[in-house]
C-alpha cells in the first residue's frame, strides 16, 4: 500500500502529460481554419486595439464653466426708448453654466395689490355675482375672486396685482433682435484626476491677444472661446427670429477626448450645439407650451404704496455641458486584451474539430486517430478478472511528434 502511494505521488510530481496532436492535411479544413484565425486577428487588432483602445485605461473628467455675456440692445415701444445691457437681459447673474438671455418681453407697469376685473380672454366671464364664488382661485386666474361680477368687463373681480397682465399678444418681430449680435465668452477648465492632468479651453495659442480679435468659427477658428449668439442659434438648427419671439433652449457641449499617449498639446476641446426644445415650425403649431418664458418683477415704493413692474420674459436658455474622456497606455489592460485574443483563437480549433468529426466523409477515421478508447471488463462480483486487469504502464502512449494524416 505504501509503495502504491509513493508511486502515485512520484507519477504526479515528476510526469508531464501533453495532449495528442493529429496533423490533418486537408485543403478545405485548412482554409476554414485560416479564415477563422484571420477574422479573429482582424477583430483583435482592428476592434480591440485600434477602435476600442484596449491597451489603454480610461478616466472621466471633472469640469467647471464660467461664462460672460457682452452686448447692448435698444428698444422703442410706444415712443419709450430704452437701452438694455448685460445686467438687464441675463438671468440669473453672470457666471453660471445655465442662464437665459432675454430676446422678447411683455411689460405690465405700475401694478399694485388691490381689486380689479379679470382679463377679458373668455376664461373668466360672468353674468352675475353668483358666477364668481368669493375666495375661490381659478388655475388660469390672476388672484382670488371677491364674489363680484364687474358690470363693464363682465368678468369676475379678483384681489390681485392690478392691473392684471395681458400677455395674449407676443411682440413680433421680437423687441430684442439685437441679441443676435451679443457675444458669449466661455471659460472651461477640466481635470483628469487619475492621470493628474488639468487643462483649460484656453489652450496653447489662445492668449489674450488672440481672444481680443477672434470669434468662433467651426472651420477657421474652432478653438476661439468667444461665440456670437446668432451663430450658436444657427449651428443648433434654429431660426433666430423664431426662437427670439417665444424663446427656446440650446445645449452647448464641450467635448474633451484626449489620448495622453501623445503630447498634452493635442488635448483640445470640441464644441457642439444642439437645439433642445422650442422650435416653432409649422409642424409644431399644434404642440402646447412652445418656447421658453418666465416672469420677473422689479419692486419699488411710490407714495408709501408698494408697486412693481412685471415682465414676462421670452428668452434663449443656454445649458453648457462638459464631457471628458482621457486614455493612456497601461500594461494590465494590454495583457488582458492579448490574453483574451489568444483564447478566442481556440474557436478555430473547435470549429475545425467539429467539421472533421461530424461533417467530412472520413469522420470515423479521424475519430480513431484523435481518440484512444480502452474497455475494462469486470466480473459480476465487481472484482477484475486476471484477463481484465489493466496495466497503467501499457496504456501510456508517448509521442515525440504529431500524428500526420493525409486526406
Amino acid at each position: 500500500m505504501k509503495d502504491a502511494i509513493v508511486s502515485a505521488l512520484t507519477d504526479f510530481f515528476f510526469e508531464y502529460e501533453t495532449p495528442r496532436q493529429v496533423l490533418v492535411r486537408s485543403k478545405r479544413v485548412g482554409v476554414v481554419c485560416r479564415i477563422i484565425q484571420l477574422g479573429v486577428l482582424a477583430y483583435i487588432i482592428g476592434w480591440v486595439f485600434i477602435y476600442e483602445k484596449g491597451y489603454q485605461i480610461e478616466d472621466t473628467a471633472i469640469g467647471s464653466v464660467l461664462t460672460k455675456m457682452k452686448g447692448v440692445g435698444y428698444t422703442n415701444v410706444s415712443g419709450h426708448k430704452r437701452l438694455w445691457d448685460v445686467a438687464d437681459y441675463v438671468f440669473p447673474e453672470q457666471g453660471d453654466a445655465s442662464f437665459v438671455v432675454m430676446t422678447n418681453y411683455i411689460i405690465t407697469a405700475g401694478q399694485k395689490q388691490g381689486k380689479c376685473p379679470e382679463l377679458q380672454d373668455g376664461k373668466h366671464n360672468c353674468a352675475s355675482d353668483s358666477d364668481c364664488e368669493e375666495g375661490r382661485y381659478k388655475r388660469t386666474g390672476n388672484g382670488d375672486m371677491t364674489g363680484k361680477c364687474d358690470n363693464q368687463t363682465k368678468t369676475c373681480e379678483v384681489f390681485a396685482w392690478c392691473p392684471v397682465e395681458d400677455d395674449r399678444n407676443i411682440p413680433d418681430p421680437p423687441l430684442l433682435m439685437s441679441a443676435e449680435n451679443y457675444t458669449l465668452f466661455i471659460k472651461n477648465s477640466i481635470s483628469f484626476p487619475q492621470f493628474d492632468v488639468v487643462r483649460s479651453n484656453l489652450v496653447e495659442g489662445v492668449d489674450s491677444k488672440y481672444i481680443k480679435k477672434c470669434l468662433y468659427d467651426e472651420k477657421n477658428s474652432p478653438l476661439c472661446p468667444i461665440f456670437r449668439l446668432g451663430d450658436i442659434v444657427k449651428l443648433s438648427g434654429f431660426s433666430f427670429r423664431q426662437i427670439a419671439k417665444e424663446g427656446g433652449a440650446i445645449g452647448i457641449l464641450i467635448d474633451w477626448i484626449c489620448n495622453l499617449d501623445y503630447s498634452l498639446r493635442h488635448c483640445k476641446p470640441t464644441y457642439y450645439f444642439h437645439g433642445l426644445y422650442g422650435k416653432a415650425n409649422e409642424e409644431d403649431k399644434a404642440r402646447a407650451s412652445l418656447g421658453y418664458n418666465f416672469r420677473h418683477a422689479k419692486y419699488y415704493t411710490e407714495e408709501k404704496v408698494e408697486k412693481r413692474t412685471l415682465m414676462k420674459v421670452f428668452g434663449i436658455r443656454f445649458n453648457i455641458i462638459v464631457r471628458g474622456l482621457a486614455r493612456k497606455f497601461d500594461i494590465i489592460p494590454t495583457l488582458t486584451a492579448i490574453g483574451s485574443g489568444v483564447g478566442i483563437f481556440g474557436v478555430a480549433t473547435v470549429i475545425c474539430d467539429l467539421v472533421l468529426l461530424y461533417v467530412l466523409p472520413k469522420r470515423d477515421f479521424y475519430k480513431n486517430m484523435k481518440f484512444k478508447s480502452t474497455t475494462i471488463e469486470e466480473e459480476a462480483n465487481g472484482c477484475a478478472s486476471p484477463e481484465g486487469v489493466l496495466n497503467l504502464a501499457d496504456m501510456t502512449t508517448k509521442h515525440t511528434a504529431p500524428v500526420m494524416v493525409k486526406e
